[in-house]
């Protein structure tokens, strides 16, 4: 079958589980099928689009045109372009314009949309033009769980803003799962909360977050400086009050006050895009922040625990798939392990509570042996379910129920 992929959500080297869910939904689908592949991200760069040749028979960009103008003019423009596509849609109409050309100059069967929970006006506008192609929403979560499950949180307005943003995108849910051939999610509990909303369940089919776990086998040199015994926590983060942001601040003023009264010289590396921007002053004796990096693993694979304190997301963890490839020990909340199949003292330790997740770091600090326990248990379990073969397997399986549908 010929598969067009397109996301608005592409980069080559990845910086962060969006990205990583995105290249290896590539490298899956590249083994499978004939794939083509359209660009939507204006920040992609030449080593993004490089990278992504090579998986593709072909490959191209679709970007907001450039203004040649300058100064004042290049700005009215722009703004123009805002207030145009706004109130008419004009980008969700040239960009459908552009893939049906390419669906119908290449043949293709299926369109294939990554990030197809935050594509749908685009989706909705396709199968307006083409009712019979055959097309994937792909969802990296439940976006409306995203945002809804923040609500015990936040106070006022805000509160009062994601309850109207979380119940628009639960009923543009209900909308796609139905207009769609296969919505995807990336675990059983995603995949329930579909079914329970689709008219026709068969559609619903699994495609799960993955890792390529040969990029994870050669344990990288120590950086410069490096501190033991530490903790890392990885992800993006930028505003005050992402799942991220959130679980950082919790982290430093819940737990490791705890784990500081046994271990006093403990590290804690805060890891990952625009981690400086909410956190960059605390950087001292028992904090690290570093930014961005090129890559996580010297920090990840050097590290004693990795730790997923997240209080509210939605989706599966890559943090919990790296940290098992790379034979580190977890310590994660609940709703932090949510969709893995990992089990508590067996391949990580699970602790909702400030002190019950402090005693959890320092149970492993103290029992080395638990510890590569739990870690060889999770390495087997991400070996075993999670790479890009496994995620092929799934690919093929859909694929083949849309040949026959």
């Amino acid at each position: 079958m010929r598969v067009l992929f397109t996301s608005p959500v592409m980069e080559h080297p990845v910086a962060g589980g969006p990205q990583r869910r995105i290249e290896n939904s590539i490298k899956a689908l590249s083994k499978i099928a004939e794939i083509d592949i359209i660009n939507r991200d204006e920040s992609a760069t030449v080593e993004t689009h490089d990278f992504f040749r090579k998986y593709s028979v072909e490959y191209h960009v679709l970007i907001r045109p450039a203004f040649t103008v300058k100064g004042v003019l290049n700005r009215i423009a722009s703004f123009n372009e805002k207030v145009l596509n706004r109130i008419f849609g004009t980008r969700i109409v040239k960009q459908a314009n552009y893939l049906i050309q390419h669906i119908d100059r290449r043949q293709i069967d299926v369109l294939w949309f990554g990030y197809g929970n935050i594509s749908y006006p685009l989706i909705k506008r396709i199968k307006k033009l083409r009712p019979q192609l055959k097309v994937i929403c792909d969802t990296d979560s439940v976006w409306s769980r995203y945002i809804l499950r923040e609500l015990p949180y936040a106070e006022g307005l805000r509160k009062q803003k994601i309850a109207r943003t979380g119940y628009r995108k639960e009923a543009e849910e209900k909308s796609w799962v139905n207009l769609c051939d296969v919505t995807t999610a990336v675990s059983e509990i995603d995949a329930e909360y579909y079914r329970s909303i689709a008219k026709d369940k068969s559609r619903i089919h699994l495609f799960s977050n993955v890792i390529d776990v040969e990029s994870y086998v050669l344990k990288p040199a120590l950086p410069i400086g490096f501190k033991t015994p530490s903790i890392y926590l990885a992800g993006s983060f930028g505003y005050y009050n992402s799942p991220m942001d959130t679980a950082a601040r919790w982290m430093l003023e819940e737990v490791l006050p705890n784990v500081l009264n046994k271990y006093p010289n403990i590290h804690f590396y805060i890891v990952g895009r625009n981690s400086e921007l909410g956190f960059g002053q605390m950087n001292g004796p028992n904090i690290t922040v570093t930014g961005r990096l090129e890559s996580v693993l010297p920090y990840l694979c050097n590290t004693d625990i990795a730790v997923v304190p997240l209080k509210f997301e939605s989706g599966t963890r890559f943090k919990i798939l790296e940290a098992g490839a790379c034979k580190v020990p977890l310590v994660s909340t609940t709703l932090g392990a949510e969709g893995i199949p990992v089990s508590d003292n067996e391949h990580i330790l699970i602790a909702d509570d400030a002190k019950d997740f402090a005693d959890a770091i320092v149970r492993l600090l103290d029992d080395k042996e638990l510890a590569n326990r739990l870690a060889k248990n999770c390495q087997d379990l991400v070996k075993e379910k999670y790479s890009v073969e496994t995620l092929a397997i799934e690919a093929m399986s859909i694929l083949e129920f849309l040949k026959h549908d």
